[in-house]
């Protein structure tokens, strides 16, 4: 049996304390537990045994520092669509972790396969990563680059 008790259930099932606690440490991951523990009006012992719980759960899996791109010399943000031969996938997260400048991969269902983040400093930078170093791999067999002109923080938590 999963989490929880419920069958098939593969995430810890989470209440309205532990959700207002994700959010209040997604926007300030620095927050003592003495102020998470205010902000949610619960105890501090409560708050820790929460706390710890969701950290060997996995839930919560570090804390660090949120980078503006931009500001750290990054100006040029793309997202690329990697489509690949059926069995290369396998092989292909590992190379394209070596790839400097890649942010994100995920491995995706849909019309391409990869979906990558690169952050580059411009955007020559990028293009060697696209041409030159992305579609050497062996099994990619398309790109296609979407530039990002803005971005916005997410709210999932909040």
């Amino acid at each position: 049996m999963a989490h929880g008790g419920l069958p098939g259930r593969t995430v810890p099932v989470l209440d309205d304390v532990d959700r207002a606690m994700l959010a209040e440490l997604s926007a300030d991951g620095r927050l003592a537990v003495r102020a998470l523990a205010e902000r949610l009006h619960i105890s501090r012992t409560n708050a820790y045994a929460r706390l710890e719980r969701l950290l060997a759960e996995g839930v919560i899996t570090g804390f660090g520092a949120r980078i503006d791109p931009r500001r750290a010399g990054l100006g040029t943000s793309a997202y690329i669509m990697v489509t690949v031969e059926q069995t290369s996938w396998r092989t292909m997260a590992t190379d394209l972790h070596e790839i400097p400048y890649v942010d994100h991969v995920a491995l995706v269902g849909g019309d391409f396969d990869i979906l990558l983040l690169v952050r580059a400093p411009d955007n020559s930078t990028l293009r060697d990563v696209v041409l030159e170093r992305l579609q050497a791999l062996d099994g990619v067999r398309s790109t296609r680059t979407w530039l990002i002109f803005e971005e916005l923080p997410g709210s999932v938590l909040s």
